[in-house]
């Protein structure tokens, strides 16, 4: 079955990018819909050609596209693809991008720079997309940059519930990796139960990226078990150092929780070798078998992305999944 129906002749469509088609077949599959056979190449220059293999005349369309590696080239998919079902008569295009690419370029930090998170968002409208999805977006105000509805997601309940049942008779303390995601330690806390938190006072060099000097713990780690929690995980290098700072501060054990892995070289050898017990992400974007290891736990954000796009259709409520 390629679609769905309402009695108001409403019909779901899903497509997939080739960033990730697996994700994409477990959202269809929570929705019990097929995602839309398609043709999908590349040229020997480079370039990109998709068709769509049957009609999507006045469908409601999702796109779902994760761009992890080669994420320039699965951004470019993304736009051509919604030019082709702009220009078939698509009825409304939403497209879901579990990781929103470019998300850490939000501002001018100096002079010069470009702002390429607003750049992604004004592409993806003259491309053609009226409705954009995500999940954890690395700062809020990205929402403002694109001209139209965006569902922001949350994957924290499917993360603070996996905590709370493997973790649940230890004395838990949040640990922010830095002073800028102490509102989200916060939160997290607040879903544990009212654990304290803590945060790790860094610095860090704007003139060279991934790099971080961690300089010492503020809050009481002495004896807890910690959970080191941010939005995502590129190189690794803020959190494994966090993970070593908080242990030399007396912590029992820790645990690394973030919605994103993007997991670039050699992000995987050192959450390997840092320390945590436990490393747990969601799947919003691809974690190859070489990237994986040992403490490694991955959960589905498939059921979140599957309810989030019925309540679209349906013309529901997203906020309602997450106000509790």
């Amino acid at each position: 079955m390629n679609a769905i129906s309402t009695t108001s002749s409403k019909s779901m469509m899903l497509f997939s990018g080739r960033g990730y088609p697996e994700l994409a077949d477990e959202i269809g599959k929570e929705l019990d819909v097929s995602v839309t056979g398609q043709d999908a190449y590349d040229f020997a220059n480079g370039e990109i050609f998709v068709r769509f293999n049957e009609s999507v005349r006045g469908s409601d369309a999702f796109l779902v596209q994760s761009c992890g590696a080669d994420l320039n080239k699965w951004v470019m998919e993304t736009l051509i693809m919604i030019d082709a079902l702009k220009r078939a008569s698509a009825k409304r295009i939403t497209v879901v991008l579990p990781f929103y690419p470019y998300a850490r370029q939000d501002k001018k930090h100096r002079g010069r720079e470009p702002i390429s998170a607003r750049l992604v968002a004004d592409l993806l409208k003259t491309a053609g997309a009226q409705r954009l999805m995500t999940v954890d977006l690395h700062t809020d105000q990205i929402q403002g940059f694109f001209d139209g509805p965006v569902d922001h997601l949350f994957a924290q309940k499917l993360l603070t519930d996996h905590i709370a049942d493997r973790y649940s008779g230890d004395d838990l303390t949040v640990v922010s990796p830095d002073s800028g995601r102490v509102r989200t330690a916060e939160r997290w806390a607040d879903r544990l139960g009212g654990a304290p938190i803590a945060f790790i006072h860094k610095t860090r060099d704007p003139l060279k990226p991934n790099q971080v000097v961690a300089n010492r713990v503020v809050g009481d780690v002495t004896g807890r078990t910690c959970i080191v929690v941010d939005d995502m995980i590129d190189t690794a290098g803020t959190v494994s150092k966090a993970v070593r700072q908080v242990l030399d501060e007396g912590a029992t054990k820790v645990i690394v929780a973030a919605t994103h892995g993007v997991l670039s070289d050699p992000a995987a050898e050192r959450l390997a070798t840092c320390g945590a017990v436990e490393v747990v992400l969601t799947n919003t974007l691809p974690i190859p078998p070489e990237h994986r290891f040992e403490q490694l736990t991955v959960l589905s954000i498939a059921p979140l992305i599957a309810q989030a796009i019925e309540q679209v259709f349906q013309d529901g409520s997203v906020t309602k999944l997450f106000e509790h």
